[in-house]
């Protein structure tokens, strides 16, 4: 019978391996370790997603009110339930109070524009309080509360204008797309200004009053219609 010789087999260094200084071999491991702890794949947390802008949009309207131009502007806003901040002129809520207390009474803002349009930059500063503080009273008498936002005739501001608003107690109001509509430049041309513009928290200038509004009257219903498709609501500015 043969016999059979099992021989356990032994990993045997090579000669240049088993002279090499174990220091040495222990910092190569070590070295890899680290290669290999920097090359993985770390899970992280996810960064906070950023919130998209709003798609809101203010619209507003200047020179009212009118008793021509202001009630078909009233009913284009419930039509497409819209809100909108009217800065109407002191002179014409003297002449026409009921349209401002239907402006308010169907849930728009009213705002101070000045008693009778001037360059509120030219003003002495009695004349300024003056323009400002009797436009307040009108307003006040048909809606019940005092406006708490200025727009300056023409966007004229300087330090001036600035220190008799904060003086009064107003924060002036401009606005980010002015499609010009003040100087009748088509139907077609008004819509497509203000559509190309508009981005979320935009303040869109038009008027419904000082003039011939037809215009902008007959571009409201696509600038309505075109801004809701796209997903913007219509609200209020900040005032009171």
């Amino acid at each position: 019978m043969t016999s059979t010789r099992v021989t356990s087999v032994t990993s045997v260094a090579s000669p240049r391996e088993a002279h090499r200084p174990r220091g040495r071999r222990a910092a190569r491991l070590a070295i890899g370790t680290l290669v290999a702890a920097a090359t993985a794949v770390v899970a992280l947390p996810a960064a906070p997603a950023q919130a998209a802008p709003a798609k809101v949009v203010y619209l507003t309207f200047d020179d009212g009110p009118s008793p021509r131009y202001t009630p078909q502007v009233l009913a284009l806003l419930a039509q497409y339930g819209a809100r909108a901040t009217f800065f109407e002129i002191g002179q014409n809520v003297a002449a026409y109070p009921e349209v401002t207390r239907r402006v308010h009474d169907q849930g728009h803002s009213v705002q101070n524009h000045s008693w009778s349009h001037p360059d509120l930059r030219s003003l002495s500063k009695s004349s300024f309080d003056s323009q400002v503080s009797a436009t307040d009273a009108r307003i006040r008498e048909r809606t019940g509360t005092t406006p708490s936002c200025l727009r300056p005739p023409y966007g004229a501001v300087n330090t001036a204008v600035r220190s008799g608003a904060a003086r009064l107690g107003k924060t002036i109001q401009l606005w980010s797309v002015d499609p010009q509509d003040w100087a009748r430049p088509g139907r077609a041309a008004i819509e497509r200004r203000v559509l190309d513009r508009v981005t979320p928290g935009a303040v869109v200038l038009m008027h419904d009053g000082g003039g011939d509004r037809s215009q902008t009257v007959a571009a409201l219903p696509a600038i309505l219609r075109t801004l809701k498709s796209r997903g913007y609501t219509f609200a209020l500015l900040p005032c009171r």
